[in-house]
């Protein structure tokens, strides 16, 4: 009896040994795992004026170690490391930011506030490089001295549901005076409303499709309307080039080449021209790009345009790559960017786009020189129009320092400010008031031998 008992106790020993032992690694796994697992995304997450890494890629210690010191209002610390982070890479637009706005709080200035919505986690260089513009002009006003800007940052990932979110959290922000932004225009056409009923002006430095003109009077863009650019370019392919007749590869999925294609069709037939439907669209899940250029030539096409969405820019290369010089390529404004000197190469020489700025067109304007100096090289059209837009919102706050008084200042028949892409006025929709200029890829010296160069009115 004895030795059933023993037997009986060393089994019950054996499942509460298992049972705190099972417990145990249970409560280990989950510690564990709860510090590899980030906690679920919120809108909240997605602002920062510089306690928040945005920009993960190539992120130094020191910036890392500055971000953080900022977190903890250790605006010293945060001030010294960020410096030391921008030693490491200059061209670095997030850590000037913040660099900036630690200053501000370790100087315990009073500043204006603004922010910025642009798509880190879907077109990180689109990102950066409309920050660059941002973080310029706030370094150079707040250098200058007055009443010096702070800059908050937000990630909406060119996600309409995300530019929804952040907008309704700008307007929250009683300090908020302006935003900068969207880039995509589908990210604006759905944040727009938002701002308008908020009475929070956006200034959008690169969506250019049709459906913002007149949205609100809290809606403005710096970049001129899908609908000038067009007549612009019909022009030229029907006047200086002579060519008839356009085929055109658009993507269905962006609210921009959708515009743009319209524009031009309506153009060209308004010029005398002839539009050549091939039934080309760039994001069809079917689309094979070795077959456009012979289907176009065999339509009657003399010329192709291509107006891909920025993060489909592969597909429109991959469709001059199989051109072989047998139409005239011409493009929208997202084919502006060193990623198509890049990819195309020899194959995209000659190809014509309509753009709102290039470093050569305005002269004497001290922004190129400037901006080479602060990020090592030159930059491109993203930059500028970012850097138009802040320089924007600071001229109509010297009228007016409210929400409301900026957004009056704004709708002025007389306001103007100078960027650099020049004056800069609006038209009562909220468009720019100016034309772009042409360009043509052609051999140079800026990458793989090739570079934009401004065509002579």
């Amino acid at each position: 009896m004895a030795k059933r008992n023993e037997t009986t106790l060393l089994i019950l020993a054996l499942l509460i040994t298992a049972t705190l032992l099972g417990a145990g690694f249970w409560w280990f796994r989950g510690l564990f795992s709860s510090s590899l697992v980030q906690p679920p995304s919120t809108v909240s997450n997605r602002i920062t004026l510089g306690s928040q890494l945005l920009i993960i890629a190539n992120a130094s210690q020191a910036k890392q170690t500055g971000i953080e010191a900022f977190s903890k209002n250790d605006f010293e610390t945060a001030v010294t490391q960020l410096k030391a982070a921008l030693k490491d890479n200059r061209n670095d637009p997030e850590a000037l930011i913040y660099l900036n706005n630690a200053q501000l709080r370790l100087d315990r200035k009073s500043p204006r506030k603004i922010a910025v919505s642009v798509p880190i986690g879907s077109n990180l260089n689109v990102s950066q490089e409309i920050l660059r513009g941002v973080a310029q002009a706030q370094d150079e006003l707040n250098r200058r001295g007055g009443t010096p800007l702070e800059v908050a940052i937000a990630n909406d990932d060119n996600n309409p549901d995300i530019a929804k979110q952040v907008a309704a959290e700008f307007v929250k922000d009683a300090s908020v005076l302006a935003v900068v932004g969207h880039n995509s225009s589908d990210a604006s056409i759905a944040a727009a409303p938002i701002y308008q009923q908020g009475q929070l002006l956006m200034i959008t430095p690169t969506s250019s499709a049709d459906a913002i003109s007149g949205i609100g009077s809290y809606v403005f863009r710096v970049v001129p309307s899908s609908r000038l650019t067009a007549d612009v370019l019909s022009k030229y392919v029907l006047k200086t080039a002579r060519k008839t007749a356009i085929a055109i590869c658009l993507d269905s999925k962006s609210p921009d080449s959708q515009s743009f294609a319209n524009n031009m069709i309506s153009a060209l037939t308004a010029d005398g021209g002839r539009f050549v439907n091939i039934g080309c669209d760039l994001a069809a899940p079917d689309f094979k790009a070795e077959t456009i250029v012979s289907k176009a030539v065999s339509s009657g096409a003399e010329a192709l345009l291509l107006a891909p969405q920025v993060d489909r820019l592969d597909a429109a290369i991959n469709v001059a790559r199989t051109n072989q010089g047998r139409l005239l390529l011409v493009g929208n404004q997202t084919m502006y960017t060193i990623n198509t000197l890049k990819l195309g190469q020899a194959d995209v020489n000659g190809l014509v786009l309509p753009v709102s700025w290039h470093p050569d067109a305005v002269a004497n304007n001290p922004f190129t020189a400037s901006a080479t100096q602060y990020w090592g090289g030159r930059v491109n059209w993203r930059t500028a129009m970012a850097y138009d837009a802040v320089l924007t919102i600071v001229a109509g706050l010297k009228q007016g320092s409210s929400r409301d008084g900026l957004q009056k200042a704004l709708s002025s028949p007389g306001f103007s400010a100078m960027g650099a892409t020049g004056k800069i006025q609006f038209l009562p929709s909220g468009d720019r008031s100016s034309a772009p200029i042409m360009v043509r890829v052609q051999p140079g010296s800026q990458i793989e031998g090739y570079e934009f160069a401004p065509i002579a009115p």
